[in-house]
């Protein structure tokens, strides 16, 4: 694999969105962030708008679930009851596939995106509690992660009262001890409780009987970040991208005896000519 990552800027017709800071110094610090706009999005959610609102405008993006199996999110975010309950958010950052590292470098070079979407993301479930599970390899993903979460913190970015909206969200890191399995969401569920991490039977479903036996939803980092764009640019932006079925942009991974290997954005449905 390369040193470092090969986004769509060789492609005219499309300019990286998720990986549009990816590569560039500095992009993981919190100053950077906010210089290129950073949590100004959760901000306007927190205080404009109501979760439900939220959840139909993911809906009306076509957003599909970015970790494999291709679950629209917002749909999956609509099994989450408003029960008053503690609810849990989880990114899913194991990343265990063969050739597989779109999130890792999401995570290394822009982790604010990621907390920013799972700010978002959690408002919209009514969930004040976040998770990410990350792949036990990526140590330097981890660093920047957490050094990034401390910072966000330290900013009130993270907390108590986001933003005076009255929305309080925590967010963790939980490094995994490198068994594939756990990329399955029962089995990660079961690792963060410190079980062996054996799938669960369903039903119940994670979003009635999840982490620690409460309602959860567990959302792939790509998908999360995602989030992000759709709520500042509107679901119409996100939906015009992309094919009848699968809509909006997404990372793709080259690997192996490849010319030019790395990470490409591009819209779903591209083809290689």
């Amino acid at each position: 694999m390369s040193e470092g990552p090969i986004t769509s800027g060789h492609d005219p017709r499309f300019e990286p969105v998720l990986y549009a800071h990816v590569g560039r110094p500095n992009s993981w610090t919190l100053d950077y962030y906010l210089g290129h706009g950073g949590y100004e999005t959760a901000r306007a959610v927190l205080t404009g708008r109501q979760p439900e609102e939220v959840v139909e405008e993911v809906k009306k993006s076509g957003l599909r679930g970015r970790g494999g199996a291709g679950f629209p999110t917002g749909v999956k975010w609509s099994f989450m009851p408003n029960d008053g309950q503690q609810h849990y958010l989880i990114a899913n950052a194991d990343e265990s596939e063969p050739a597989s590292f779109k999130d890792r470098y999401l995570m290394e070079d822009d982790p604010h995106q990621l907390i920013e979407g799972m700010i978002i993301s959690g408002f919209a479930i009514r969930a004040t509690k976040g998770y990410v599970y990350i792949r036990g390899e990526y140590r330097k993903a981890y660093d920047r992660l957490t050094a990034a979460i401390r910072e966000a913190y330290d900013r009130s970015y993270l907390g108590k009262n986001l933003f005076g909206s009255g929305f309080d969200f925590d967010l963790y890191v939980h490094r995994g001890a490198g068994a594939y399995i756990c990329g399955e969401e029962t089995a990660l569920m079961n690792s963060l409780e410190g079980l062996r991490a054996n799938p669960r039977m369903k039903p119940p479903f994670p979003a009635q009987s999840g982490l620690y036996g409460k309602p959860t939803t567990i959302n792939n980092v790509e998908s999360l970040a995602s989030v992000v764009h759709i709520l500042q640019r509107g679901a119409d932006w996100f939906a015009q991208m992309g094919t009848e079925r699968s809509k909006g942009m997404k990372l793709f991974q080259v690997s192996g005896p490849a010319r030019r290997p790395g990470v490409y954005e591009l819209p779903l449905g591209t083809t290689f000519r």
